[in-house]
Formats: C-alpha cells, structure tokens, sequence
C-alpha cells in the first residue's frame, strides 16, 4: 500500500517510515499539516494522521481531505478523552489509535481499515494491453508475463496511476526510491531503460516516453506511435 503519514515528531516518524517500509509499504512522510495535505494525493491507499500537528491542526487536514477524498484516514494522537475519538470519527476518521501504541496494533489496524476499504483501492491498473495486478505484484501485456525486479515493478505501477501525465525524475526518486535515497536522478534513466527493454522494445507500440525538460510518462496506446520494425538479415 501507499501511505501518507503525517506527523510532527520526527524521532516517530522515522520510526513509522522504517517499520511500514519494512512491512512493504510505500511510505510518504510529511511533518505539518500544510505539506501533509499537499501529500494525499489520488495515488495515495491510506493516511496516517497525527491530530496534535503545528499550524494546521491534524482535525484541519482530515476535514479538508474529506471534502475531496474518500482515502481511509487512521488518526494518531495523545488525546485518550472520549469527545476526541468522537470529534475525530465523526469527521470522518475510519480509525482512531492513542499513542503510545505497538507496531503490531497499527499493522493491525491498517489491514482492517484496509479491508473494510477494499473498493476504494485499485487492485488492477491497465493501459491498453498493459496490466498491472498489485496484489499479485504481477504485470503482463498482450497476455504475455513481463518478468520484473521489485524496483521497476514500483517504477512501472507509479508511471501506470498516472498515465498520460508527465513525472520529473525529481518525483519519481521521491515516489518510488524515497525521500532517504542520495544518489543522483540517473539512477531513474536506468530503470527506465530496463523497463523499456521488458514493456516495449518486444512489443508494436511503445508506451513508456521521454518529456524533453520534464521527465517520463506511459502514455495510453491511443496517444502512442509503433515503434520502428527491426529487419533480420
């Protein structure tokens, strides 16, 4: 899963980044409300959010991500009052857990909120004849199996949740190497050189394209031109 955690504390924080990356989530920290907001985005599966935040309160955020998202919000806090626990579900939290709290017990709560939210995450993403099934970390086109590493599997399913729009290599490191990653942005021009060895270059049509000044995007087929037919001599 994808997901948003937004806390201030940044010793727990780190703490959380490293357990749910461990647990094989993808993880996207922020550490005010502002920049939090800003985070929750269509791409993101579940928010973890801390209700006590500087500037814009934790309540804040949640109501303003209510008015244009369903995404399933866990919210993190200090407060154990009950008017809290109800001011917070009744904003439309699907989850309030009281800090302190054990690793086990948020794994836990995640996967119930996540099943109590199955059709609010797409399992399956396609474009044309190119499939990508996250629970089976499968991808395929034209039917046939494409075999890939973890790293162009979360490559391939960032560029896929946003077909058609352009992402900066900047965006793509951030998304899929994370914010703790300190090589340069060529490392993204490999991966996108294996991927197009695996997702286009046997096939008729190329989706995976270069956007001169920008970045890459996976264009659907219909936007896209055949590539050149290879002679055998």
């Amino acid at each position: 899963m994808r997901i948003a955690v937004i806390e201030d504390d940044r010793d727990l924080a780190r703490f959380l980044e490293l357990e749910l990356t461990h647990e094989g989530h993808l993880v996207l920290m922020s550490y005010n409300g502002e920049d939090g907001l800003q985070s929750v985005t269509d791409e993101i599966d579940l928010v973890l959010l801390d209700v006590m935040l500087p500037g814009m309160s934790g309540f804040s955020v949640l109501k303003a991500i209510r008015r244009r998202s369903s995404v399933p919000v866990v919210l993190l806090t200090a407060r154990d009052r009950v008017e809290d626990k109800v001011e917070g579900l009744d904003l439309g939290a699907d989850d309030y857990l009281t800090k302190p709290f054990s690793i086990e017990e948020l794994a836990a709560r995640i996967r119930s909120v996540a099943r109590r939210n199955q059709g609010t995450v797409q399992d399956v993403l396609e474009s044309g004849d190119l499939r990508l099934d996250r629970l089976e970390h499968s991808v395929t086109r034209h039917g046939r199996p494409i075999s890939l590493t973890k790293r162009e599997f979360d490559l391939l399913e960032y560029l896929l949740a946003n077909a058609g729009y352009p992402k900066s290599r900047e965006a793509i490191l951030e998304r899929v190497w994370g914010y703790d990653f300190y090589g340069t942005t060529n490392v993204v021009d490999v991966y996108i050189r294996q991927l197009r060895a695996k997702v286009d270059e046997p096939f008729d049509v190329a989706l995976l394209h270069t956007v001169r000044g920008v970045g890459y995007v996976l264009k659907p087929p219909t936007a896209v031109r055949k590539l050149p037919i290879r002679l055998r001599l």
